[in-house]
């Protein structure tokens, strides 16, 4: 792959940093303009790095995050002007995300036959989208942290100019968790399904296995905490960032052990 396209990759997210860090109008024609550029970038890299195969490795997995999760962030901003508040923190960590995807490279190619291929593709986007869905949820509860610390501080700084409103954003923060919890029980679903098609007999219980169980069951915790008990605020913030930090290590962290710490 050329270092000099990757750079112009990297670059490409620069102005979607730019414009959200610096609070400037999250519907504005330019706004618009540079997370289609990142978009556009992202996805293409992407792309280009899978081609007609899925890639194990880690610098895959995190390009084609990147590129879904400014997909879900761009629909939902053009129907929810609170999740386009929250570019200012989520597109500083994907340019830190596809930083380090850079630093990884490609992996190597993952081909299933048979009747797994089509469940495997299926757990492949189902993954990626829970991950993106987790992500805005995470950014969300981050906001929302922020915000009340600014309150309670009774300081008008950064967070308070640039992040939405507390309450809408942790509105938005439980309508993200409910549909990623829904999406990674389809995933988890479909993890066992592979299992069976491609002979392999009773699903393994490895790492990620583990630790997506335990992301699902602590976002349903926390959902059912909020529905019955009212749980929110930092309670709330904190626990998201935890199912977040789960599924990270679920995913990625298992292949950064992997391929980075042990050379696998």
């Amino acid at each position: 792959m050329s270092l000099a396209l990757n750079a112009t990759v990297l670059a490409a997210l620069l102005p979607a940093v730019w414009f959200s860090a610096r609070g400037r109008s999250t519907t504005s024609a330019m706004f618009g303009a540079a997370v289609g550029l990142a978009f556009v970038g992202s996805a293409m890299w992407s792309a280009s790095i899978v081609g007609d195969a899925w890639r194990s490795g880690l610098g895959p997995a995190l390009w084609v995050s990147i590129a879904v999760t400014i997909a879900v962030y761009a629909v939902g901003a053009s129907v929810n002007r609170v999740m386009g508040g929250l570019a200012a923190l989520l597109f500083p960590y994907l340019l830190v995300l596809a930083v380090i995807a850079t630093a990884l490279g490609p992996g190597e190619t993952v081909t299933i036959d048979g009747d797994g291929q089509v469940w495997f593709i299926l757990h492949i986007a189902v993954s990626v989208l829970t991950y993106a869905l987790a992500t805005m949820a995470a950014v969300a509860g981050l906001a929302v942290f922020l915000q009340e610390r600014a309150l309670r501080s009774k300081q008008q700084g950064w967070a308070s100019a640039v992040l939405p409103a507390m309450m809408p954003t942790e509105r938005l923060q439980f309508r993200l968790l409910a549909a990623a919890e829904i999406v990674l029980g389809l995933g988890l679903l479909s993890g066992i399904a592979i299992e069976f098609a491609t002979g392999q007999g009773v699903p393994s219980v490895d790492h990620k296995t583990i630790l997506s169980v335990g992301a699902f069951a602590v976002i349903g915790v926390l959902l059912i905490a909020h529905a019955r008990a009212g749980v929110r605020g930092r309670t709330a913030a904190r626990t998201v960032l935890v199912a977040y930090l789960l599924l990270t290590l679920a995913y990625p962290g298992v292949k950064f052990v992997s391929e980075v710490l042990l050379g696998r």
